[in-house]
């Protein structure tokens, strides 16, 4: 069977650059096409070098629509505009798009919903493994503890994230909610200053710090009277994101168009 043609979106990036170096160290797959903003002065350079893998006969390319032909599926951890675009892309030849972005709002993510009518869409706020499985476990909890136990969720990134909360923190809220059988956009509370009175019953809190060069550090608290739950996940390399996404791309390949997340993939749904 011949190797899946990926084509890495955003590949000058730190997150590109890895992306590259995972698919090219991983049997069954190839770097079919490499793309990068038009403005940026890497335009040109073999991907593999700038992945610190040696050449790969990959140029960094400012066409997105070329670098699709032939091509079984894109791999996409850019900015929620330039994904929209990628969406786009991925519908008209069919393929596969595996969506690493955050911070999309709702219409970015109609547009993705529309583009899943036609293309194989996989999106999460988060491709890492263990973090699909911590987000099954803070929907348990809470579930069991229940609304005596207040959640909290803190997380910290780099300097140079431009969202928050993280698409993780994001992602882990929605677990709470459902284990609450409630809809986060209720609940939530991103933002406390002032004198905000006592704690609303039932809220989801989110805290977010930012910097230095942190990866992903994220905490659940389940605080409840005289006892405190901490479930936590601490990500130290990127690399882990892009293996995340690797192994979406292959469960994608040969599925029915439709939009899915890393629940499906790794069969956590059950």
């Amino acid at each position: 069977m011949a190797d899946m043609k990926l084509v890495v979106v955003g590949a000058g990036g730190r997150m590109g650059r890895t992306l590259v170096r995972i698919v090219s160290e991983t049997a069954g797959m190839t770097v079919h096409a490499a793309v990068d903003r038009p403005d940026s002065s890497l335009i040109g350079q073999d991907a593999g070098l700038l992945a610190g893998i040696g050449e790969i006969g990959v140029p960094l390319t400012a066409d997105p629509l070329a670098a699709v032909v032939g091509a079984d599926g894109i791999l996409d951890f850019t900015v929620p505009a330039a994904t929209v675009g990628f969406a786009e892309l991925a519908a008209q030849a069919r393929i596969i798009h595996v969506i690493g972005t955050t911070g999309c709002s709702a219409e970015d993510e109609a547009a993705i919903d529309a583009a899943a009518r036609h293309a194989v869409v996989v999106k999460s706020g988060n491709m890492s493994v263990c973090v699909n499985l911590l987000a099954v476990l803070v929907e348990r909890a809470a579930r069991t503890l229940g609304p005596d136990f207040d959640i909290e969720i803190l997380e910290m990134h780099h300097r140079h994230k431009v969202d928050a909360p993280s698409g993780t923190a994001l992602l882990l809220g929605e677990a709470a909610a459902r284990g609450r059988d409630i809809k986060l956009d209720d609940y939530a509370v991103r933002s406390r200053d002032g004198y905000t009175g006592p704690r609303p019953q039932g809220a989801i809190g989110f805290a977010t710090l930012r910097g230095g060069s942190v990866v992903g550090d994220h905490t659940v608290y389940l605080a409840g009277a005289g006892e405190r739950l901490e479930l936590r996940h601490v990500a130290e390399d990127r690399a882990q994101f892009a293996k995340g996404a690797v192994r979406a791309a292959l469960w994608a390949w040969g599925r029915k168009p439709g939009r899915y997340d890393m629940a499906d993939v790794l069969g956590l749904k059950d």
